[in-house]
């Protein structure tokens, strides 16, 4: 299965920006990433729409961060994505009506979400500007 890349991805491009004087364009990250201008653009729309970059119209145009890399944590990020779950395990649906798969569901219910709580609770101790000192102190 497929890991959903969007969080380390948008992690990567933030930290860029602010290394870079708080400014790119779609084409940059794209070839940054490797991937088209178009999927940058629909990426980083979720960013805008949370307030945490701005697109710049016209010539020169692109992306400008909205507010300051110590203001946003990594859960803020991960919250500005669209995700239908942290986590690839899932419930069974094969027979509602049986016991043992209702059983065997709840307890993933409730493991799943305690082990998501955790997850949400770490990445929200993480401001973005703590991974970018990590690697401005790694030039």
């Amino acid at each position: 299965m497929k890991r959903d890349t969007r969080l380390a991805r948008l992690l990567h491009v933030l930290i860029h920006m602010h290394l870079r004087g708080g400014t790119t364009n779609s084409e940059t990250i794209a070839r940054m990433l490797h991937t088209q201008p178009s999927l940058v653009r629909r990426t980083m729309a979720a960013l805008r729409e949370a307030g945490y970059v701005e697109s710049i119209a016209g010539p020169g145009g692109g992306w400008s961060l909205a507010r300051e890399l110590s203001d946003l944590t990594v859960r803020d990020v991960y919250a500005a994505i669209a995700h239908k779950n942290a986590f690839s395990i899932g419930r069974a649906e094969d027979n509602p009506a049986c016991p043992v798969e209702s059983a065997v569901n709840r307890f993933l219910d409730d493991a799943l979400g305690a082990a998501e709580a955790a997850l949400l609770n770490h990445l929200a101790q993480m401001r973005l500007s703590d991974i970018a000192d990590v690697r401005e102190g790694a030039r």
